[in-house]
């Protein structure tokens, strides 16, 4: 039978009140993420780790202003403020989460020309982080999968696993969103479409 593995994303300090790139109330769920880490086996986290002048940073684009979209190589990107990066306090995990028991630790949007919002895959869907081929060489085949933010890099990497034979459960409690533009509204029905299951 196959092994079971929490797939925490993202949690970190860019992405909680006060961070430069705050989801509404993304600290709250971290009492309910380290409940499941004590109940999990096998715990993954990822962290979001952008070089300075990373191209999604809307301060790398003369002009442009954070949530715009522009045209990249790998298809349509939508801009963000500098955030996550490498080595600063924003990029650290939040000082609440009990992650110490995580086996492994990937890291994404490492690469200055691609962003990166899946566990799985850069946003071009082509190149992959590895976080696949461990899962399976170590027989984990299901996956459940909590953090930030629940419509951008929550979703993508629960599509990306459905689309890579994983079976997937996302935990809405402890998970929140950014909502632009009806993002919650259109992601959820994506993932449902796709076979995620959502609690």
């Amino acid at each position: 039978m196959a092994e079971e593995a929490l797939v925490v994303i993202d949690v970190q300090n860019d992405f909680c009140p006060g961070g430069a790139l705050a989801v509404s109330g993304g600290d709250e769920i971290v009492p309910d993420i380290n409940h499941l880490i004590e109940q999990f086996d096998h715990v993954i986290l990822t962290q979001d780790w952008h070089p300075a002048g990373h191209s999604s940073f809307a301060s790398s684009h003369e002009g442009r202003e954070p949530f715009e979209i522009v045209g990249m190589p790998y298809g349509d990107q939508k801009l963000w403020p500098d955030h996550c990066i490498q080595g600063s306090k924003g990029a650290d995990f939040h000082p609440g989460l009990e992650w110490t028991k995580a086996e492994l630790v990937v890291r994404k949007g490492f690469r200055k020309s691609i962003d990166s919002y899946s566990a799985f895959f850069e946003n071009d869907h082509a190149t992959p982080t590895g976080l696949g081929g461990y899962l399976r060489e170590r027989g984990i085949g299901h996956l459940t999968m909590a953090g930030l933010a629940t419509d951008f890099c929550v979703a993508y990497s629960a599509l990306d696993a459905v689309k890579l034979g994983f079976d997937v459960t996302v935990l809405l409690k402890a998970s929140r969103g950014i909502d632009l533009d009806g993002s919650m509204i259109e992601m959820t029905r994506r993932m449902r479409e796709k076979g995620v299951i959502i609690l």
